[in-house]
């Protein structure tokens, strides 16, 4: 579902939304390890064959950053956002390697007004990427802060 903008209103429990897939090269993985997450299983072919994953393996941090880039393209640049207090949960249930398609998902788990700013509203989710094979790559569970949506002016 693409809308132009997202309001905090717009959010409910239990809703679903399809934000695409990707496919993840070597030559990304191995970009990004080296400069964010240098450990041998995600950089060196020799070194990740002898770890416990066989071959090198995407780090998590560039699975949430795949995910981020995917919730902003399909949902954030077109929401009232105004950041996120934090993440209560990250996950990573299967490695992601060279070739895997993940296809992401947001769930909407909470929703709350805020009762300090009226202008404001907390939406509680749940993003999941799963490959190819339907195996859940990573799971995401936080909040993000959305303004509401304005008022008409009957004054006007």
């Amino acid at each position: 579902m693409k809308k132009s903008t997202w309001y905090f209103e717009d959010f409910y429990v239990g809703q679903e939304i399809a934000l695409g897939s990707r496919t993840v090269t070597e030559e990304e993985i191995i970009a990004f390890a080296t400069q964010f997450d240098p450990q041998p299983f995600h950089v060196d072919h020799d070194a990740a064959a002898a770890s416990i994953f066989g071959g090198v393996i995407a780090s998590g941090w560039h699975t949430c950053s795949m995910m981020m880039r995917m919730v902003v393209d399909g949902l954030w640049s077109g929401a009232a956002g105004m950041g996120s207090p934090g993440l209560d949960k990250v996950r990573w249930p299967q490695p992601v390697r060279a070739g895997d398609t993940l296809t992401v998902s947001y769930l909407t788990t909470a929703v709350k007004p805020s009762q300090s700013r009226p202008d404001r509203g907390v939406v509680w989710s749940t993003w999941q990427a799963v490959n190819q094979h339907g195996d859940v790559a990573c799971i995401i569970e936080g909040m993000g802060m959305l303004g509401r949506r304005p008022q008409e002016n009957d004054d006007a």
